[in-house]
């Protein structure tokens, strides 16, 4: 049996050594169909982004600058019912403070400051500038001002620049708004004190009583400007900004403004009307509230 099977194995290594190499042909339309059903190559990209995904710049920049402000948007939402509506409802600038201490640990700590106002802010901004900065760099090369002097172009007309629509307006006036509260607020304590624990609803009350012209004028803008962008920008990213002069545009733009009017009052009736009023802080708290203030420049004018 075992001989049987020998001679057979080396019967088949013979026969394999004796065939001569050659290529199995195919049948034509297998061929064709194979060529039909390979995927198409990805087109090659040079924009921002996954090589071959399609997408420019522009579509990733937008999608940053819209998703930042969604991260942002939780954190103002705990700052306003913080700020104002709890001080409304409570109408007293103490029984709101002890609910400030309650939740601002929460997102005045580490991880979650750097990740729902410090990184959001910053990544908001810088898309936003770089959106503008690729727009005029794309009608540059679309109506050949590249080529033309600062001058020449001057001279011709050219506009490169991108229309400057309201909410880009509001956000560039908003910047140092916002860096200058968070400069008073968190980092002056942090510098001098180590921190901002101290630092509440009375070292605002203090401040209104103190410097009244700066810090009405300051909140005032802070509040006025902050609510007109946050609602023109969600109803940018919702796409309901008006557009055209139709009996529908006017009632879209007449209903953003009537609820950035609304949310502007009722973030002033707490801010303002309640903690803005709480009056002077006494003691050796309202010395070291002083002393604060008196590092902020143009406070004192």
């Amino acid at each position: 049996m075992d001989r049987r099977a020998s001679t057979a194995s080396q019967d088949t290594f013979i026969s394999l050594q004796k065939l001569d190499p050659s290529p199995i042909d195919t049948p034509p339309e297998l061929d064709q169909q194979l060529v039909e059903d390979l995927p198409s190559l990805p087109k090659s990209s040079t924009t921002l982004g996954l090589s071959g995904s399609g997408h420019s710049s522009v579509y990733y920049l937008t999608r940053l600058q819209k998703y930042s402000s969604y991260a942002f948007t939780v954190f103002a939402s705990f700052h306003i019912t913080n700020t104002s509506l709890i001080p409304l409802i409570t109408r007293s600038v103490p029984a709101a403070e002890s609910y400030l201490l309650l939740t601002r640990p929460y997102y005045q700590s580490f991880p979650l400051e750097p990740l729902l106002v410090i990184l959001p802010i910053a990544t908001h901004i810088l898309s936003g500038l770089a959106l503008r900065i690729h727009r005029r760099n794309a009608n540059l090369a679309r109506f050949g001002g590249a080529y033309l002097s600062p001058s020449e172009r001057l001279r011709r007309g050219l506009k490169v620049w991108p229309k400057l629509s309201w909410s880009s307006l509001s956000g560039y006036v908003l910047t140092p708004l916002v860096l200058g509260h968070a400069f008073v607020n968190r980092l002056l304590p942090w510098v001098y004190e180590g921190g901002s624990s101290s630092v509440g609803l009375g070292f605002v009350s203090h401040g209104f009583a103190k410097h009244p012209w700066a810090a009405w004028i300051g909140y005032v803008a802070l509040v006025g400007v902050g609510t007109g962008h946050f609602v023109w920008g969600i109803a940018r990213w919702n796409g309901w900004v008006p557009v055209g002069s139709d009996k529908k545009a006017k009632r879209r733009w007449w209903t953003i403004n009537a609820i950035s009017s609304l949310v502007t009052a009722l973030w002033m009736a707490g801010g303002l009307g309640v903690v803005g009023r709480g009056g002077l802080t006494e003691g050796w708290i309202g010395k070291g509230y002083d002393a604060l203030y008196a590092k902020v420049p143009l406070v004192n004018f």
